[in-house]
């Protein structure tokens, strides 16, 4: 039998709000001693900058520690939310090793959730809750995204010839704004696309191709 204990944080801020590697490796450390387990120093898995919303078995430490864990080995978290993020996935990964004879603890939930019966309930119920969380988050953020863009704020990313960004709006930038005015111009006289597209990398030093030309002056 094998005692292990994983730690995960994803971002510094975590690691400065009270989820440092630290404080969950105590926490585990304090739960190993009062079970009579001993955990040896190779036997604490640590993820760093690895989301909780990636599978388990995917993440670098997550997939190896699941290579080594067999019948009878004890795997201890500190919450839940730095094992999964995602309920399908917790739920999968728990079934797995309890099919495996791996005991699995959440220190949160108060111990073994594989062979307690109240335990496995809490943790099927809160994982569902971390995943209802992670969506509700995701939401808010493109919610808040919409408005912003319908405010005119610019959310970043390429910012389209003829616009310029200021005090994090996107605004006309005159001189562009003139260019394309004389492009129009030109296709009005009924010039090609390609000999603009040619004008505007001989008097502007400008290289746009035909096509990006056509969607400027639609």
């Amino acid at each position: 039998m094998a005692i292990f204990g994983y730690v995960r944080v994803s971002t510094l801020q975590q690691a400065n709000e009270g989820e440092s590697l630290e404080t969950q490796l105590k926490q585990i450390t304090s739960y190993s001693s009062l079970k009579g387990y001993e955990i040896p120093p190779e036997n604490f898995i640590t993820e760093r900058g690895v989301s909780g919303s990636m599978e388990f078995e995917k993440r670098p430490e997550g997939s190896r520690l699941i290579e080594r864990l067999s019948g009878g080995d004890i795997l201890i978290f500190s919450k839940l939310d730095r094992a999964f993020r995602n309920t399908r996935n917790a739920l999968n990964t728990l079934h797995d090793l309890k099919e495996r004879g791996v005991s699995v603890h959440f220190i949160d939930l108060g111990g073994d959730v594989t062979n307690d019966g109240i335990g496995s309930v809490i943790f099927t119920i809160l994982s569902a809750f971390a995943t209802f969380e992670r969506e509700r988050i995701a939401t808010r953020i493109r919610e808040v995204k919409q408005v912003q863009k319908a405010e005119g704020r610019f959310l970043g990313g390429f910012t389209r010839f003829g616009y310029k960004v200021v005090n994090e709006r996107l605004v006309k930038n005159p001189a562009q704004q003139k260019i394309i005015k004389e492009m129009r111009d030109m296709r009005r006289r009924g010039m090609s696309l390609r000999r603009i597209s040619g004008w505007l990398n001989q008097a502007h030093n400008l290289k746009m191709s035909h096509s990006t030309v056509a969607t400027l002056i639609a």
